[in-house]
């Protein structure tokens, strides 16, 4: 027997009979119901007339809409006012809108699932394509599907504003930081946090403590704020990346926790340290080489199941391209668009880790600069922000700041450029903020 797919044209009737009969329901539910949403097109016409009336500040009533419909050369279509008069007399009251819409969402929402079912099965008979990016094709037609439930068009600017005001209230309340706090004090008085959608680029030559940065941002928001973390680890080991966190939180020298040599008392604190980072929403794939397509899947199923709500990647270099590249500079460029399409998908800041070319050794500046970035491409285009580690006691070793790490902030697509000093613990790879302490000349 061949299946209609599934609507509820009661619900359909009921939502759009409820405006109808009081002007004021469509307030709860205009911003995520849509017209598409209506399996029925008569209905879908309606609700779009609806609509127009109360974006221009026109009572929705029975008169206005009819003359809305008119004007769409619709009105006749459908059945003229006597079949508007019809479904406003269907409905006893209008208290129960929300429920009846979201009866409407829900079966649109169905329909949708079935649409994306049909694609993945189209995908799963085409055996020319490579397995992986199938994969990954299929999971994006269902992330699609959840996705399209907030998913928006056009805003009018009168709802911008009300979006602003309402992250600039939040800003205010907690001291100027709009985005994910650091714990990095000096860092995030200067950047405002962490952004929602930003992708930023964190380069360093090796050894300097790129990891141990970006692993100390992402232990302070799991540890303070309680939020997800998850962390692309694929240039080191999870149990390296765990021994690292032990460090820092016992200050206990790394060396000797890689070595084992550690006291009674020291391994009670070990053992309390484990039970802390234990218990963090933090998430570490070590997976090595994978590709943009895998990143994407395992981050939108990590939002799925667990939530996520910073990603960091370490490092970028170490990572494959989708599709096929012509060179590694054409690669790293896929690469870095795929990850800020991916900030912006998932509505999350990322943190992609990038190696420097050697270049930086040879000048007599060992400041590192844009054009360092190793196999470029558009990294520098597509980040929203690029900071650099920088270590003077690496290259001066009579230096007065000796266990201070710059983080030189050379691009902010959103705020200022400038240098933010922190001390760096060498024993324990630890970063900390400086305000605790005296400041530092010069800064």
């Amino acid at each position: 027997m061949e299946r209609t797919l599934p609507h509820n044209e009661t619900a359909e009737r009921a939502t759009i009979g409820a405006i109808l009969l009081d002007r004021e329901a469509i307030v709860p539910i205009e911003a995520w119901l849509a017209a598409e949403h209506f399996y029925i097109e008569k209905h879908a016409w309606i609700y779009e007339a609806q609509q127009a009336c109360y974006r221009r500040r026109v009572p929705p009533d029975l008169t206005t809409v009819a003359d809305e419909l008119r004007r769409a050369g619709r009105l006749e279509q459908l059945g003229g006012v006597p079949f508007l008069v019809d479904l406003s007399n269907s409905v006893p009251t209008a208290f129960h809108v929300e429920y009846y819409a979201r009866i409407v969402e829900r079966t649109a929402t169905l329909r949708r699932l079935i649409r994306a079912g049909g694609k993945i099965a189209a995908l799963g008979y085409d055996e020319s394509g490579d397995v992986d990016a199938t994969i990954a094709e299929a999971e994006a037609e269902l992330h699609k599907v959840s996705q399209s439930r907030s998913a928006g068009g056009f805003v009018s600017a009168a709802q911008a504003v009300d979006e602003y005001y309402t992250f600039l209230e939040a800003a205010t309340a907690s001291g100027g930081i709009g985005g994910l706090p650091t714990g990095f004090i000096d860092f995030d008085r200067h950047t405002g946090g962490l952004h929602k959608s930003d992708l930023w680029i964190l380069a360093a030559r090796p050894g300097v403590g790129k990891s141990a940065f970006s692993m100390g941002i992402g232990f302070n928001i799991a540890m303070q704020l309680h939020l997800s973390v998850g962390v692309f680890a694929l240039e080191m080991g999870r149990e390296q990346l765990i021994q690292r966190l032990v460090a820092g939180e016992t200050g206990i020298d790394g060396q000797r926790l890689r070595n084992g040599r550690v006291t009674q008392d020291e391994l009670a604190r070990v053992m309390d340290a484990m039970a802390r980072i234990s218990e963090l929403p933090l998430y570490i794939d070590d997976t090595p080489g994978v590709t943009v397509h895998e990143v994407r899947s395992k981050a939108i199923r990590l939002q799925a199941e667990h939530g996520l709500d910073l990603l960091i990647i370490d490092y970028l270099q170490l990572m494959s391209g989708s599709g096929k590249s012509e060179n590694r500079v054409q690669e790293v460029s896929q690469i870095s668009k795929g990850l800020k399409q991916l900030a912006r998908e998932l509505n999350i800041p990322i943190i992609a880790l990038s190696q420097l070319s050697r270049a930086v050794e040879g000048r007599t500046s060992h400041v590192p600069m844009l054009a360092d970035l190793r196999e470029s491409g558009s990294l520098e285009q597509d980040a929203d922000g690029v900071m650099f580690i920088y270590r003077p006691e690496l290259y001066d070793k009579d230096t007065d700041l000796k266990g201070i790490a710059e983080i030189h902030i050379a691009k902010h697509r959103h705020g200022p450029l400038g240098v933010v000093p922190l001390f760096f613990d060498t024993r324990t790879t630890r970063f900390q903020s400086l305000a605790p302490y005296e400041s530092v000349e010069g800064f």
